[in-house]
């Protein structure tokens, strides 16, 4: 099944940036890109209606001159590249996390339309980071071009959630020919105890981020053997400030979407969220693919 690269497209700044992504991202997959937009009946934004008062709603035809300029635009700055335009009846966040799961990858911007210029992260883009079945790039900050030549960088924890990001981070690494960096940020959390000789703390934060960092990075080469593979462990306030400050000489920052103290029923873990929201580079949320 070739999957293809999915972007939300309504014609703010903030989705057009995105797109810029979607492109590049598609074209180092060989996948097909598809621009979508979601859209509601005119009256339907907060509204109850009954949908046998106003009957299915049309495709605006605005709209989808939107698209086709910004599928044309795309494809001229990036040759080889196969567009798709589609609009869908349904809101934006629905319809995105309904694309993600025939997708190989979801991209949204950090505002549409709709957003308000205080917010970092817009609903929409929150909502698919938080429920797509697939990986989810979330493209920050807006000004930011379409990164070059920096490092892949991935959070680890030892959890199954941060291992399934260094196997993506490391995929992205590949894709982009550029060093991944794996991060252990410390010290160590989780209710164990910590020596109160502050001497003795650092050697166990030491002992510990050796050995997260050695055995994630041990799986990283055993998939991809030419990959330059760093190791980095940080001492920060906590996880998420940690990867934050790091992410500033990244190109792309690699979550999970729980950590290891995540709590089971959260769709993604406060160093996530963070992340998305505060992250001086683009995200790729870790969303494993549904099982066919």
């Amino acid at each position: 099944m070739n999957r293809p690269v999915v972007v939300g497209v309504d014609g703010s700044p903030s989705s057009l940036v995105a797109a810029e992504h979607a492109a590049r991202a598609a074209l180092l997959r060989s996948r097909p890109l598809h621009l979508v937009h979601g859209y509601l009946h005119p009256l339907g934004y907060g509204v109850p209606l009954n949908p046998y008062d106003i009957g299915v709603p049309a495709p605006s035809e605005e709209a989808q001159k939107m698209l086709e300029r910004t599928a044309a635009d795309l494809a001229d700055r990036w040759p080889g590249l196969v567009v798709e335009v589609r609009q869908v009846a349904g809101g934006p966040g629905i319809t995105m996390i309904e694309e993600s799961r025939r997708a190989d990858l979801v991209v949204v911007g950090t505002r549409g339309l709709g957003g308000f210029a205080g917010l970092l992260l817009g609903s929409v883009g929150a909502q698919v980071a938080a429920h797509a079945h697939c990986p989810v790039l979330v493209v920050r900050p807006d000004e930011q071009p379409v990164p070059a030549d920096a490092p892949v960088l991935v959070g680890v924890d030892g959890s199954e959630s941060s291992r399934l990001a260094a196997s993506y981070g490391a995929d992205e690494a590949a894709l982009r020919d550029v060093p991944l960096v794996l991060v252990h940020v410390g010290p160590p959390g989780g209710g164990r105890p910590v020596p109160e000789e502050p001497e003795e703390s650092q050697a166990v934060f030491q002992a510990e981020a050796v050995r997260l960092l050695a055995d994630a990075s041990a799986a990283v080469r055993a998939e991809h053997p030419d990959l330059v593979v760093r190791e980095h462990p940080v001492r920060a306030a906590g996880t998420a400030e940690g990867l934050i400050e790091a992410s500033g000489t990244a190109s792309l920052l690699v979550v999970g979407t729980r950590g290891r103290a995540g709590f089971a029923g959260m769709l993604l873990g406060s160093v996530s969220q963070a992340a998305i929201q505060h992250a001086r580079c683009p995200v790729l949320v870790a969303h494993p693919y549904p099982v066919s």
